[in-house]
C-alpha cells in the first residue's frame, strides 16, 4: 500500500472516530457543558461536550435561589453539570439546548429526601416565606408544611417563624409534581412524648419548680417546664382579682409555681404561682388591728354591704349600717365599684378570714335624735329581714354577728341611755 492510500485510510479512520465520539443530544439528557461566553449577564452560551452543538443556561437555571450577578456563580471556562430540558429552534444539528443546573441538583435533592422518607428521617430546613395557609420551607426544593402542621396548639400569627430553621417530618413526597408536604408538629409530638416520661418520673404535686410563661390566654397562661407546658389557671396567678393574664404577666417571663396535679392520661400538669406567694391574711391582726384606718377600694356591691380590699386578696365587709348616719336602701346609693375609700377596723377574724368594717365610724355623727332613731330602726329591720343570713361561699361567711359587729350593739346601747 503506498503512502498515500495510507494516510487515506488514517483520515478515514480518524473522521469515523470523531464522528462515533458525538452524542445525539436529547430532552433529560444529563451533560458536561463549557461556559463559552456570558450573554448579555443575562445567560450562559455553553458547548455540550462530546456533541459538538451549543446550549444556554438561563440565569434563573443557575440555582434554587434568586441569583441576582451571574458572574459571582460562572465564569467563561468553567464546566458544568446540565440537564436537557428543550430544544431551542429547528437546526437540530447546529441548534441550541435549554440546560439547567439548578433541576440537575433539584433531582439529586429529591432523590436524597426520597431516600430519607424511606428511611423514616427527618430534615431541617429553614422557612424562606409565610403563606396563606402556612409555611414555605427551602429543603433544596420547595416545601409546605400546613398551618396545623406546625405546631401541636394553634399559631395566630406565623411571622415569628420566617427565617427559623425546624427539624421536620415526611409526610408526602411526590417529585414529579415538585410537591413536598413536612410537618414539625410530628416532630413537637414525639419530643413531648419522651419529655413527659421524664416528667412523670421527676414531678409530683406540691413541688415548687421554675418555668418560663409560654404563651398567654385568656384563660390563664402556660407555663414552659423544660419542654412541657403546665397551665396556672387565671384563678390561681395572684390573691388579688386578674381580669386577664395579660395584665400581669408576660411572654418570656421566668416565675415560680407550685405543682397543684400531675394528669399523665390527659397529659395535664396544673400549677399555680398563688401557692408560692405569701398567704395575704398572715399576721392580719397586726396589719388591720381593731380601731386602725385603713385605706381601700370598693370591689363588689351587694344588698347588705360592700365589700372593701384593703389589701392584695384580702377583702372586708362594709356593712350597709355601716356606710352612712343617713339611711339608705341600697350601697349603691353613695358607693361604686372601683371607688377608693377609708375604713376603721371594727372586729377581725383571721381564721373565718373576716374583717368587719365602717366607713360610718371615720365620719362625724349628725346632730338630734333623729338621726340616731333611724340607726335604731335600721337595725332592728336588718335583725327581723336577715336573722339567718349566712352565706359563706359566696360573700365571705359573714353571719349576722360579724356583719353587725360590735360597733353596732355599742351604737344601739348608746341609744337606750
Amino acid at each position: 500500500m503506498s503512502e498515500d492510500n495510507a494516510n487515506q485510510v488514517e483520515n478515514k479512520n480518524a473522521m469515523a472516530d470523531a464522528l462515533n465520539s458525538v452524542h445525539e443530544v436529547k430532552v433529560g439528557d444529563i451533560v458536561k457543558g463549557e461556559v463559552l461566553a456570558i450573554d448579555d449577564d443575562k445567560q450562559l452560551i455553553v458547548g455540550i461536550q462530546g456533541t459538538g452543538v451549543e446550549g444556554v443556561v438561563p440565569i434563573k437555571e443557575l440555582a434554587s435561589q434568586p441569583v441576582s450577578d451571574i458572574n459571582a456563580v460562572a465564569k467563561v471556562g468553567d464546566v458544568l453539570d446540565l440537564v436537557v430540558i428543550s430544544t431551542i429552534g429547528k437546526d437540530k444539528e447546529n441548534g441550541s439546548y435549554l440546560l439547567s443546573k439548578r433541576r440537575l441538583e433539584a433531582r439529586k435533592v429529591w432523590a436524597k429526601i426520597q431516600d430519607k422518607f424511606n428511611a423514616g428521617e427527618n430534615i431541617t430546613a429553614p422557612v424562606t416565606q409565610v403563606v396563606k395557609g402556612g409555611l414555605v420551607v427551602d429543603a433544596g426544593v420547595r416545601g409546605f408544611i400546613p398551618a396545623s402542621m406546625i405546631e401541636d396548639h394553634f399559631v395566630e400569627d406565623l411571622s415569628a417563624y420566617k427565617g427559623k430553621t425546624l427539624e421536620l417530618k415526611i409526610i408526602e413526597i411526590e417529585p414529579s409534581e415538585n410537591r413536598l408536604i413536612l410537618s414539625h408538629r410530628a416532630i413537637v409530638e414525639a419530643q413531648k412524648a419522651e419529655q413527659w416520661q421524664h416528667v412523670l418520673a421527676t414531678l409530683k404535686a406540691g413541688d415548687t419548680v421554675e418555668g418560663t410563661i409560654a404563651r398567654l390566654t385568656s384563660f390563664g397562661a402556660f407555663v414552659d417546664l423544660g419542654g412541657i407546658d403546665g397551665l396556672v389557671h387565671v384563678s390561681e396567678i395572684s390573691f388579688e382579682r386578674v381580669e386577664k393574664p395579660s395584665d400581669v404577666l408576660k411572654v418570656g417571663e421566668k416565675i415560680k409555681v407550685k405543682v397543684l396535679s400531675v394528669d399523665p392520661e390527659r397529659e395535664r400538669i396544673s400549677l399555680s404561682i398563688k401557692a408560692t406567694l405569701p398567704e395575704p391574711w398572715t399576721d392580719i391582726e397586726e396589719k388591720a388591728p381593731v380601731g386602725s384606718t385603713l385605706e381601700g377600694k370598693v370591689k363588689r356591691l351587694t344588698t347588705f354591704g360592700a365589700f372593701v380590699e384593703v389589701f392584695p386578696g384580702v377583702e372586708g365587709l362594709v356593712h350597709i349600717s355601716q356606710i352612712s348616719h343617713q339611711h339608705i336602701a341600697t350601697p349603691n346609693e353613695v358607693l361604686s365599684e372601683g371607688q377608693d375609700i377609708k375604713v376603721k377596723v371594727l372586729s377581725v377574724n383571721p381564721e373565718a378570714h373576716r374583717l368587719a368594717l365602717s366607713i360610718k365610724a371615720l365620719t362625724p355623727k349628725p346632730d338630734g335624735d333623729e338621726n340616731r332613731s333611724a340607726s335604731k330602726s335600721e337595725t332592728s329591720n336588718y335583725q327581723n329581714n336577715h336573722s339567718n343570713y349566712q352565706d359563706d361561699d359566696d360573700e365571705g361567711g359573714f353571719t349576722l354577728g360579724d356583719i353587725v359587729g360590735n360597733e353596732l350593739k355599742h351604737s344601739t346601747d348608746q341609744d337606750k341611755k
